[in-house]
């Protein structure tokens, strides 16, 4: 196991490199999901970073995820975008897919916005519906995987923080308040979402790659999960922890229904369909973080 010395070294490694290259202090992080990485099209781009560029930083190995960090403007804020994320099931360890998210906790990232495609396990969520996460049921952390265990470290938050509050509830309620997306995306923006329906529920994390059997699905129902996927609960612990605003989202790309029978190719069709509303709500987001 890696001391905290060592640990230290890598992230700063990571940030010294990226500090040579740009000397932009971004207030917000946004991560994109499978298919989303269209945010980075909308961004007044000033920079991007390859991820094989940066030390210590591994790849996407992903289809829909490009792996290049992006910096620059976003209805007129300072951004960062991880055009394409790190996955448990890649192989990696949970320190290595979210050192992105300390790393940019020390370039000076107040907020982050952390978005996912998702399958739907809510029998009312329909395949393009938008998803406002208020909690998460974090399956491979109650079995030991957690991206915090290990030595703590301790210049970002506690041994043993809280996630009661993991997601801001000050910007769900502003979303919720706003008469849904559509009202909170016209005060922000000429830009309206074209309908589609807004929810606010419990995203439940797997670790992947396989889809889960209908089995799985009957008991994350039973347990409260409104829709599942493998990602973004990582992220979300290691951002708190180092005191970030965390505001998520969950595109449903696909059907959690027995009948069913989901792919990848479906899951990136769905999100290139549905991706430019999803980059009209992070635009007008932004500016209420």
């Amino acid at each position: 196991m890696k001391t905290e010395a060592r640990i230290y070294e890598e992230i700063d490694a990571a940030v010294a490199y990226i500090q040579l290259q740009t000397s932009t202090k971004p207030k917000v992080l946004i991560v994109c999901g499978s298919g989303l990485g269209g945010i980075s099209k909308v961004i007044d781009k000033e920079l991007t970073i390859p991820f094989k560029d940066i030390p210590n930083w591994v790849q996407s190995t992903v289809e829909g995820h490009e792996g290049n960090l992006v910096f620059g403007k976003l209805n007129g804020v300072d951004v960062v975008a991880m055009v394409g994320r790190l996955h448990f099931y890649e192989g990696y360890s949970f320190e290595e897919t979210t050192l992105p998210i300390r790393v940019c906790s020390d370039l000076g990232v107040e907020s982050m916005i952390v978005t996912n495609a998702a399958g739907g396990i809510n029998q009312t969520y329909n395949v393009g519906d938008l998803m406002v996460i208020k909690d998460h049921i974090n399956f491979p952390g109650l079995c030991g995987f957690n991206p915090l265990r290990g030595v703590n470290l301790s210049r970002y938050g506690p041994r043993f923080p809280a996630t009661s509050d993991a997601y801001d509830v000050k910007i769900r309620d502003l979303i919720r308040q706003s008469n849904g997306v559509e009202e909170l995306v016209e005060q922000s923006s000429p830009l309206r979402l074209a309908g589609r329906k807004v929810h606010e529920g419990v995203y439940t994390f797997v670790s992947g790659p396989s889809y889960e059997t209908n089995s799985e699905v009957s008991l994350i129902s039973r347990l409260g999960g409104d829709c599942v996927g493998m990602s973004t609960v990582p992220e979300v612990l290691v951002a708190r922890h180092c005191g970030l605003k965390v505001f998520g989202l969950s595109l449903i790309t696909n059907s959690c229904n027995p009948q069913d029978v989901t792919s990848h190719t479906e899951v990136l069709m769905h999100a290139s369909i549905a991706s430019a509303d999803v980059e009209k709500l992070v635009t007008a987001l932004v500016k209420f973080l």
